[in-house]
């Protein structure tokens, strides 16, 4: 990937996102995002251009510029992952900081954040639109479906299964062939010893279901 990038969002995500293009010496030619109040200022010297279905900006995507979706909204994100199919027919980029590690036998799907210190093993898959942030890990074999949030620092086991939506929160240990739910959520520094249901929500060492 050689083109510069346009940042969805200027939210936290967008800026981590930043760094992690920067950290690649990529070129960020902006952001654009929804809020008004955002327009017309900077970002670590790089402006928010405007809101997302600017067309004079979106025409660039696909011919003289990439993109990544980095707002923080679960249902926003799939909107704006399908407009750019249908409008630029085109797939959002991955963000994979230089200090993390990807192993060659991984797969990885599109619009993946991969931040700093992050490490995704051998044989393991991430689907798309993930956020893995800084240090979180991914074990041998894991499997990792779409639109999955993994905190700082989490460590994901090896054969581990984390089904589409899932959040996994800062700090969380899920130990091999532990099996999380879509839609499911772990509470940050949990310990988690059993599967947990679609859509459960899960905290504590060890960790138990929140009603």
């Amino acid at each position: 990937m050689l083109n510069p990038v346009i940042l969805f969002g200027a939210g936290s995500t967008a800026k981590l996102a930043l760094d992690v293009f920067q950290s690649n010496n990529l070129i960020v030619y902006g952001f654009l995002d929804d809020d008004a109040g955002h327009h017309g200022k900077e970002i670590g010297e790089i402006p928010v251009l405007g809101s997302t279905e600017d067309d004079g900006f979106l025409k660039l995507i696909g011919k003289k510029c990439d993109a990544f979706i980095a707002v923080e909204n679960k249902k926003e994100r799939k909107y704006l992952l399908e407009m750019l199919k249908e409008r630029r027919h085109v797939a959002p980029v991955n963000a994979i900081h230089r200090d993390a590690s990807l192993s060659a036998y991984a797969e990885m799907g599109h619009g993946n954040l991969l931040s700093a210190g992050c490490r995704v093993a051998a044989f393991s898959k991430i689907g798309s639109g993930c956020r893995l942030f800084p240090n979180a890990v991914v074990e041998t074999g894991a499997q990792v479906g779409d639109e999955v949030s993994i905190g700082a620092g989490a460590c994901i086991g090896a054969g581990v299964e984390i089904g589409d939506g899932a959040f996994i929160g800062a700090g969380a240990t899920i130990p091999e062939g532990i099996k999380i739910g879509k839609n499911a959520s772990v509470g940050a520094g949990s310990v988690v010893i059993s599967d947990v249901p679609t859509g459960g929500r899960v905290f504590g060492n060890p960790a138990q279901a929140v009603k």
